[in-house]
């Protein structure tokens, strides 16, 4: 069922837009590396690749929670929470940039009157400390993944997204580089982007066959047509 034509994204054919942050419309991935490495080096644990595609869909706290039954730490969720945001905010400060062609297209969005929401599992502090992305400028509404139920395996913060749009999820486009997130916006009848990100554990191929659509690069978007 992919498609991989991003003339399907422009003019719209949708009516309203949701967008995941980290991996999708911003290079992160190398920063978080910083911090899983720092993290777990403290503790003297090894890293391997898939500990941060688990914790791509879990949140702070349900991620915490997880490295804590997976290490065997004799920690508390809180305390981890507060160390990654504490490293998060320090790397997201200065060094975070959205991709190129994010901004044209989501100001081409909204010039078409069109409602845009933020559904990212990361954390509100993060976000707000950065000096070179105003998320509050380009996004109508923001939901974190603190704020609902469920992680991303579940639609749960897409659904709450589309909500406070105002917009039946069956009018919404989901962007998202993570297969569980896909695969979620799709069962809660979204139409689903998979996006190649710059993460090197990113496996494309299952992103592309969980997709409805699938972008290659925010650049190929033809907005001048």
């Amino acid at each position: 069922m992919s498609n991989s034509a991003p003339a399907d994204l422009w003019p719209p054919r949708f009516r309203a837009a949701i967008f995941d942050f980290d991996g999708t419309i911003a290079d992160t991935a190398n920063l978080w590396h910083e911090v899983d490495l720092a993290f777990l080096g403290k503790r003297g644990l090894p890293y391997d690749e898939d500990y941060p595609r688990r914790l791509s869909t879990l949140g702070f706290k349900g991620g915490a929670i997880y490295t804590i039954e997976r290490y065997g730490l004799r920690e508390n969720p809180n305390d981890i929470c507060e160390e990654w945001n504490r490293m998060g905010r320090a790397l997201y400060r200065t060094r975070v940039e959205l991709r190129p062609g994010v901004e044209p297209y989501l100001r081409a969005l909204r010039s078409q009157g069109l409602p845009l929401a933020l559904a990212t599992t990361n954390d509100a502090d993060v976000l707000d400390s950065m000096e070179r992305v105003d998320v509050n400028a380009l996004f109508d509404v923001r939901v974190h993944g603190i704020e609902v139920a469920h992680a991303k395996d579940e639609p749960d913060i897409y659904l709450e997204a589309a909500a406070r749009l105002g917009v039946a999820p069956e009018d919404c486009v989901v962007f998202e580089d993570i297969v569980p997130g896909l695969l979620s916006a799709r069962r809660a009848g979204m139409l689903a982007c998979g996006v190649r990100s710059n993460d090197p554990v990113q496996q494309v191929g299952e992103v592309r066959r969980a997709s409805d659509l699938f972008l290659d690069d925010w650049l190929d978007i033809p907005l001048a047509s």
